[in-house]
């Protein structure tokens, strides 16, 4: 391990440790249990339209609440840079998160920056982004057209007062749909929509967003209220693990298990018997899913985050601006990938949900 020098933006030395690692051009990275670097969520900006009790409730991301100055994020180009370096080393697919992304201006200029982007064997990169569609009206045809493959929508109700309490916000459930709809239309499908679970909250709500969702070409996916971040309030008992969700389906609409499209994949499969469709649920609190991990995540001032629940990162941007080559920074990122050891939802007890963790609003779900 080395350092490298560089100047911070404010004009004072600094220096960050440089990860080294032993990587050769073309082949994937591994972690230290074999897991391999497929791949990279971006997040672009920390703020957001909604204040989802479960990600950025109000009483701490209020008025006052220190949101990044722009000046901090990292630029199109840069973004591109790294992306393009963590692709020669095995990711296949890149994720566009936030916050919401859709509030970062020229949102599609990056799109279609990363939509150059070829893997070692010539593919292109698969780019999805994930939004809570307030904004995909306006931009769906845009994003499309820039090179975007699919979106994800966070939705977590269909009734309207129930959508507005979860958000904490003034916007109509129906915008939301018709974001969705709008997606479709421009061929960004299909369209996945992510539901959080949570008891005593929406539950109420696992079989009418089934019903919504059957035969409409989405695919709905049921996520268990995790401990993510440290400012919602996380409790066990307000859990209702995928095992509930799919009985409670299924007792109404018979379902049989899919394949997995590929290892790692996050949701588990399931279609409906009569041909209507697809859902899926993300099981991490009951069911982890850790010993297939192949996902690291960029905040927006480009720190990298080896796992959803790390309480720390590693500080891509000063490497970035500290002149390094792009084998440097290949170097660097073998480096940390190599060391990688993550396994929170594994670990889940009494010590690790009480430790601090970094927030979701801020590095993407």
């Amino acid at each position: 391990m080395s350092k490298v020098f560089y100047m911070a933006p404010e004009g004072r030395a600094s220096d960050v440790e440089l990860q080294t690692g032993q990587w050769q051009k073309g082949q994937p990275l591994q972690d230290t249990r074999k897991r391999p670097l497929r791949d990279l969520r971006i997040s672009v900006t920390d703020r957001c339209n909604f204040r989802c009790t479960y990600c950025m409730p109000r009483e701490v991301f209020d008025a006052n609440y220190p949101f990044m100055p722009h000046a901090s994020l990292l630029s199109f180009e840069e973004i591109t840079r790294l992306a393009s370096v963590a692709v020669s080393q095995g990711v296949q697919k890149i994720r566009l998160t936030g916050g919401e992304p859709l509030l970062r201006k020229d949102i599609e200029k990056l799109v279609a920056m990363l939509a150059q982007l070829r893997t070692p064997q010539g593919d292109p990169v698969e780019l999805t982004l994930t939004t809570n569609a307030t904004l995909l009206r306006k931009k769906a045809a845009a994003l499309k057209e820039a090179g975007l493959n699919r979106v994800t929508v966070s939705l977590d109700a269909l009734d309207p007062a129930l959508f507005e309490q979860m958000s904490d916000s003034q916007v109509a459930v129906e915008t939301v749909l018709d974001g969705i709809q709008a997606a479709a239309e421009v061929g960004l499908a299909p369209v996945k929509v992510n539901m959080v679970v949570r008891k005593g909250l929406n539950d109420s709500q696992i079989l009418p967003m089934a019903e919504y969702f059957r035969n409409s070409g989405h695919v709905l996916r049921f996520i268990e209220y995790m401990d993510v971040g440290s400012t919602n309030g996380w409790n066990l008992d307000e859990v209702v693990t995928g095992k509930e969700i799919l009985a409670l389906i299924g007792a109404q609409y018979p379902l049989e298990p899919v394949k997995a499209d590929y290892v790692g994949e996050v949701a588990e499969r399931w279609r409906y018997q009569d041909g209507s469709g697809e859902i899926g649920v993300i099981t991490s609190v009951s069911h982890p899913f850790c010993g297939d991990c192949s996902r690291a995540r960029m905040s927006p001032e480009g720190r990298l985050y080896l796992c959803l629940f790390a309480d720390q990162g590693y500080d891509l941007r000063a490497v970035l601006r500290g002149g390094a080559s792009n084998e440097e920074l290949a170097a660097h990122l073998a480096g940390i990938w190599q060391g990688r050891t993550d396994r929170y939802s594994e670990q889940r007890g009494k010590e690790t949900v009480s430790r601090r963790k970094i927030e979701m609003s801020y590095i993407g779900g």
